[in-house]
């Protein structure tokens, strides 16, 4: 968690109508800031949903931009980033636990709690209270698995009614953990754990498709400029195994690959740039079932000033 100081100089909010704020959308699209502006007005904290910011000494690969947490010379207290070990695995289920765990505790001091985040299935389990449960290794049913082709796992995930595990199983590894989690939760319905129901007000930030091109092919540029390459060699001499570097996706893939002597430089920067470009096509299909399912998402255009943004966000909750 960040620490600050001398917050909340400012008149606060009297009346709010919900028990947290989300402010949620693609990669790139300044949400941080805006959570941040927010938090300031409302005498919040933030809590993050970032699948990937959770690791810790993953910064630059996963836009853990500290500076943007300082609103007028203040800090705005952050919780779960830098919560795991860079080179573990961390899940919807743990994300959940400790989420609550945070919201509590911000409410307990009388703050406001602002999510933050763009990871789609991390948003939803909290808007939606996905009930979830703690899914163990299951080495038996590994090892029955092990022979079977990427194919044939896939099958055999689909044949199950209600996915609860909606991962891409785009590795054996992946598909054999889903139809792990999956067999789990047929055998151990009366498992399950309630998650409270809360009134969320949902905001989106979105740009229009060229100019969300643009930010995020800018953004790609810096961060390889700023040392993001050289994140991923430090990573690789602690001992993070390079296979759990390319699971994480995205820049630790590609740039794994290159450092590894898979691809050269350009190759990397293009099929990297064109990754992100599809996952934040992705995110909003996320965001589009989202609503779909009854989720009301306030979309707000990116390209206003941020205290215009802010100041729609504090109408809405009132």
């Amino acid at each position: 968690m960040l620490y600050y100081k001398n917050l909340y100089p400012i008149n606060r909010i009297m009346a709010i109508n919900y028990d947290l704020l989300v402010i949620t959308g693609p990669t790139a699209s300044g949400k941080t800031v805006l959570a941040a502006s927010v938090a300031y007005r409302l005498n919040g904290e933030i809590i993050s949903a970032d699948s990937r910011q959770i690791y810790r000494e993953m910064n630059i690969g996963t836009g853990k931009d500290y500076d943007d947490y300082i609103v007028n010379g203040n800090l705005i207290p952050v919780h779960l980033i830098d919560i795991a070990d860079s080179g573990s695995r961390f899940n919807v289920f743990e994300y959940q636990q400790c989420f609550l765990k945070a919201f509590q505790d911000i409410k307990s001091r009388n703050k406001f709690p602002v999510v933050c985040g763009g990871s789609g299935m991390y948003v939803d389990s909290i808007v939606s209270s996905y009930k979830l449960m703690e899914v163990p290794p299951d080495e038996a049913l590994r090892k029955d698995l092990e022979e079977k082709t990427i194919e044939e796992l896939t099958d055999i995930l689909r044949s199950y009614k209600n996915l609860h595990n909606t991962t891409d199983v785009d590795t054996r590894q992946r598909a054999i953990r889903a139809i792990e989690i999956e067999q789990y939760y047929l055998d151990n319905k009366e498992s399950e754990t309630d998650l409270p129901t809360f009134r969320s007000l949902v905001i989106g930030v979105r740009y229009d498709r060229e100019s969300r091109r643009r930010r995020i092919s800018q953004r790609l540029k810096e961060r390889l400029e700023h040392g993001m390459i050289e994140e991923v060699q430090t990573l690789i001499n602690k001992g993070v195994p390079v296979e759990t570097l390319i699971y994480y996706g995205l820049e630790y893939k590609f740039v794994t690959l290159y450092l590894t002597g898979k691809m050269p430089y350009e190759e990397m920067f293009c099929r990297l740039e064109v990754a992100i470009h599809q996952f934040a096509k992705r995110q909003m299909t996320w965001f589009r079932g989202m609503e779909r399912r009854g989720i009301h998402i306030h979309w707000i255009d990116g390209d206003i000033p941020t205290a215009e943004k802010v100041q729609k966000i504090i109408e809405l909750l009132a």
